[in-house]
């Protein structure tokens, strides 16, 4: 087994039909895995209960900081397959103004528009 050693930031939707886009979000971490890179979603790992409520925008802009804050040193991955948020634009934009290498994919599957 490889070990993963390419730390990417995955942008994908969370808002909306939120059950829905944590398992895509889930399934673009599993590609990642597949691809022998190390993946980080802050949107999954903040939003558990208990930690911040997205609901909130004080706590929403909070988790959005904090896992900008990880992006140093990471490649972006942005999955595209239910379309661009404005949440993941933002990301795309903070990528962009620290340099960082931005990927665009799809999973296609069940996740094909």
């Amino acid at each position: 087994m490889e070990t993963p050693t390419q730390r990417v930031i995955i942008e994908s939707p969370f808002g909306g039909d939120v059950e829905r886009n944590v398992r895509y979000a889930r399934a673009c971490m599993a590609d990642c895995l597949s691809r022998g890179e190390a993946p980080f979603a802050s949107h999954l790992l903040y939003t558990q209960p208990g930690v911040l409520d997205d609901s909130v925008p004080e706590e929403r802009e909070l988790g959005i900081l904090a896992g900008f804050a990880w992006r140093e040193g990471a490649r972006t991955v942005v999955y595209t397959d239910l379309g661009v948020s404005a949440g993941m634009v933002q990301g795309i934009h903070h990528a962009q103004s620290v340099g960082s290498d931005i990927e665009y994919r799809t999973l296609g599957g069940e996740w094909a528009a």
